[in-house]
């Protein structure tokens, strides 16, 4: 049982009402107050824990609802839409852009909460909360108001750095901070989550030392090349990466899952893998917030969903080209199958069968089927867990209950991978290759050798790339990606998305149904497939309604203390 369920449905209710106000305020605004700053709301172990479960969730809503794929997957060049979401597929996002708009809004909410949180506990806190209890709910405010400081220096660059809001009220002469400066805020932020978390959840879902410990991993291998010289990252960071990827691997008793489908079979959540999720659970129409959306855009029609809006969105023809057994031939096909279990679990080929989703029309275990003639869809799996048959009583249109990774322990292995790879282009290194097996062999796939008579060579930063773009595919993480190699060879990563296509292409089976093969070919009429990424457009633009309010967002950035 997730640790909502141990909410009272008093508490419940007063943080509904104390979140939604804030869905549609600047982040320049004061959060709401509520019933949540009562001061009979922080008297007890539970109250204080209940104001930081909307942590977990509600004040994450908007990026999950539609930016978490628009900005981590779309951008990044794992997925596309062919008819909607166009401004992030074709790197042409602007400042009216609704999802960019969205995903700011976000995680200025994630920090404007977490804020009043910390303001809060500090005053209302009563005798009776224990001082361990507020030293982790503490920890948790500062971890979620750090992470979502990762989100907005990685998407918009120098970002404001706001650690309370009641001192920024109707200030409009705020400055941005640069982002050497914000990184080191939120490393600071972070290190100290991980000092006072616990080894073991104080709740099913609740963070944990291993939780901040990861997200270290993640935020040195990232400010590796934030504080590059030369094009060269910095060796300091990319130690402090390995260090707390192992720490987490080894020390955590965190493992991996066996069949990589399973982690998005429901239900599936805080499995063994998990390092964190956000947490979502079913509720009725008159709640909005705390279940989950986005399968509802994901799934390709309703016949596997209550509502199925996700039927232009699919793999994009350069993720395939990733899927070992899949060979460009002459004519410029792509033609082929694949051992890696990866793909059967993200995206839906024609011919493949799951039998956890049932066909509301047939009544049957979901064969996917083949249709078109000249582009069709490999359509979106992960996430979406279920037709109405399959969920019913527990799900309902938007209102899913399946949670969103933020962290996997898969990462922990191949953020260790790439800092031991660090400056030299590749490894060889026993420890790093072992870690890339763990990852790349859990897919079905046989081992990466380096020497021998089947041998490849050292592993290289190319290789480690492409393992984490097929484990990681809607997941959002491609885009960051591309930014953490952007800090310190820029050039490279306009490379990398410049040559995707994302064009509309037709996959056909051999034979249906149990195909064997697939030939995919490119839609000849379709022309939008390439982008061109380059210093001018690679950052999000800031939102234009928040330039109107706060026009010194535009003025050359400063350091944050």
């Amino acid at each position: 049982m997730k640790f909502h369920n141990r909410i009272n449905s008093f508490i419940a209710v007063l943080l509904v009402i104390a979140i939604l106000p804030a869905c549609k305020k600047s982040f320049l605004e004061r959060p709401p107050l509520s019933a949540v700053v009562d001061a009979n709301f922080y008297k007890t172990n539970d109250q204080v824990l209940a104001a930081t479960s909307l942590l977990y969730s509600q004040v994450w809503f908007d990026y999950n609802d539609k930016a978490m794929y628009n900005l981590g997957d779309f951008r990044g060049g794992s997925a596309f839409s062919a008819w909607n979401d166009r401004g992030n597929v074709l790197f042409n996002t602007t400042g009216d852009n609704g999802e960019n708009g969205a995903s700011w809004r976000a995680f200025f909410n994630v920090v404007a909460q977490s804020n009043l949180f910390l303001y809060n506990i500090e005053r209302y806190g009563g005798p009776d909360v224990s001082p361990n209890i507020k030293k982790i709910a503490i920890a948790e405010a500062r971890y979620m108001r750090a992470l979502a400081y990762r989100f907005l220096v990685m998407n918009w660059g120098p970002v404001p750095v706001i650690e309370n809001n009641f001192d920024k009220l109707f200030d409009t002469t705020i400055r941005r901070n640069t982002v050497p400066s914000v990184w080191r805020f939120i490393t600071r932020e972070m290190k100290a989550a991980a000092q006072d978390l616990p080894e073991t959840p104080i709740l099913e879902g609740r963070l944990t030392k291993w939780s901040a410990e990861g997200m270290l991993a993640r935020f040195y291998l990232t400010r590796s090349g934030v504080e590059s010289n030369g094009g060269a990252r910095k060796q300091e960071f990319l130690d402090s990466a390995k260090y707390y990827a192992q720490r987490v691997i080894t020390m955590s008793g965190r493992k991996l899952l066996n069949n990589y489908e399973d982690l998005f079979k429901y239900p599936y959540d805080n499995n063994s893998e998990s390092l964190f999720e956000l947490q979502w659970v079913f509720a009725g129409p008159e709640v909005w917030g705390i279940a989950n959306s986005m399968p509802e855009y994901l799934a390709y029609n309703p016949d596997i969903s209550f509502g199925g809006w996700g039927g232009d969105k699919g793999a994009t023809w350069w993720l395939m080209t990733h899927y070992s057994g899949f060979q460009l031939q002459p004519d410029g096909t792509l033609k082929g199958r694949t051992l890696d279990q990866r793909l059967k679990a993200t995206f839906m080929v024609p011919g493949f069968t799951y039998p956890e989703i049932t066909s509301v029309s047939s009544g049957q275990p979901l064969t996917f089927p083949f249709q078109g003639t000249d582009n069709n869809f490999l359509n979106v799996k992960k996430y979406v867990i279920g037709s109405p048959i399959d969920l019913a009583g527990i799900a309902s249109q938007q209102r899913y209950p399946n949670d969103t990774y933020m962290q996997r322990l898969a990462e922990m292995y191949l953020i260790y991978v790439e800092a031991e790879i660090g400056n030299s282009g590749s490894t060889t290194n026993g420890t790093a290759i072992d870690y890339f097996n763990a990852v790349h062999t859990r897919a079905g796939l046989p081992a990466y050798e380096v020497g021998g008579a089947n041998g490849s060579g050292p592993l290289t930063l190319d290789e480690l790339f492409s393992e984490r773009y097929k484990e990681f595919a809607m997941e959002g993480m491609a885009w960051y990606d591309m930014v953490r190699l952007h800090y310190w060879n820029p050039n490279k990563a306009y490379d990398i998305l410049n040559s995707q296509d994302r064009g509309l292409f037709f996959t056909a089976p051999d034979q249906m149904p149990n195909p064997t093969q697939w030939t995919l070919t490119k839609t000849s009429w379709f022309s939008e497939r390439t982008i061109n990424a380059n210093a001018g457009n690679f950052l999000l633009p800031i939102p234009n309604a928040e330039l109107s309010q706060a026009p010194n967002l535009q003025q050359p950035p400063v350091e944050y203390p």
